[in-house]
């Protein structure tokens, strides 16, 4: 049985705030800011490769477990329950 309210047509959707354009535009700024400090200091960073993915390291355990929410259950656990 669905327990979520149905949305209404009427009332206007929130828009995430990663996908508002301020923060596409900040993002967006932020990467050409990026691309030009590693073209004036490309001599510096190739050096240092090792370092930076070791410092990329826990970005990505940080951000690239976003699907891992739920734990590692299944969802045919949630319709043997009912």
């Amino acid at each position: 049985m669905n327990t979520k309210p149905a949305h209404d047509p009427g009332l206007p959707r929130s828009v995430a705030w990663y996908r508002s354009p301020g923060v596409i535009a900040g993002l967006m700024l932020a990467a050409i800011a990026l691309f030009f400090l590693l073209r004036e200091h490309w001599a510096h960073v190739s050096g240092n490769w090792v370092y930076l993915i070791l410092l990329l390291c826990p970005l990505m355990h940080l951000f690239g477990h976003g699907g891992h929410h739920g734990g590692h259950r299944s969802n045919d656990t949630d319709s043997e329950k009912r």
